[in-house]
């Protein structure tokens, strides 16, 4: 279906076909990674779209064929002093929770990698469709720190405990069949399918009753919701503590140097 309306961001680009949001981060050069400027407009995009009462469901996916959302930008990582670190934490918690907490349903569609960051905002949507080419993961622990944008948090509430402690301690990349089988996305199509199926899914949504959407949403979340808010509390905190620590510091400096960190624990 050709979108009805098309808005460019700097960073993002947005069509609006019928009642179906699409929001396609578009950073093609850097895997389409997250800065502090690409979340700020998800955040302004999403809760436009939560106030749009002719908006029905909403897409997020990212630009190409190769990654959904790479990560964070490790080239503002590396420059961020121990404010910054918590301050971009904290923006990512909004943004993700603005999708999360939307009464209307909102899907991700993995057209590729979803490392970190990116992981974290599919994680966020209340859905996932994932294209056979796509691999996700949260590699933090190979940088020293952990996730901050609620990672630790929504992982073990789709897989389980135990699955997601193995994921999230070894870093490990999943591809798509064995994502859909531990149920971190909900389906996976051909790459080539992804758009249709994501749109055909969405109008779906977008076309049932819009109080019995929005009721069973807030009775979901409530569920989910209730023990978030402290526990993002406790994220932020072991993530600046991890930031401030000299591993940290060697993990960056080890992939600007091309090498394997070596981490002292300290």
């Amino acid at each position: 279906m050709s979108p009805s309306t098309t808005e460019t961001y700097k960073n993002l680009q947005i069509e609006r076909r019928g009642a179906v949001t699409v929001l396609l981060v578009n950073r093609p050069d850097v895997l389409n990674a997250l800065n502090r400027e690409t979340l700020g407009e998800i955040g302004e995009v999403a809760g436009q779209f939560v106030q749009d009462h002719e908006q029905g469901a909403l897409i997020v996916t990212g630009v190409g064929e190769k990654s959904f959302i790479s990560g964070a930008d490790i080239n503002e990582l590396a420059v961020l002093d121990p404010r910054g670190a918590e301050d971009i934490s904290r923006l990512g918690q909004r943004v993700l929770d603005t999708l999360a907490d939307s009464p209307k349903p909102v899907i991700a569609a993995v057209n590729g990698f979803a490392f970190g960051g990116g992981c974290e905002l599919a994680l966020a949507c209340h859905m996932r469709l994932a294209s056979e080419n796509a691999v996700l993961g949260l590699p933090e622990v190979s940088l020293g720190i952990i996730p901050g944008y609620g990672g630790t948090q929504r992982l073990p509430r789709l897989v389980g405990p135990g699955r997601a402690l193995e994921l999230l301690l070894s870093g490990r990349r999943v591809k798509a069949e064995e994502a859909e089988r531990i149920g971190l996305v909900n389906r996976v199509v051909p790459a080539a399918e992804l758009d249709a199926a994501a749109m055909a899914f969405a109008d779906r949504l977008a076309a049932g009753a819009p109080l019995a959407v929005r009721y069973t949403k807030l009775a979901v979340n409530k569920l989910v919701k209730e023990a978030l808010n402290v526990a993002f509390d406790t994220s932020t905190a072991l993530e600046l503590l991890t930031f401030l620590s000299d591993d940290h510091q060697e993990a960056l400096r080890a992939m600007r140097e091309k090498r394997a960190p070596e981490f002292r624990g300290r």
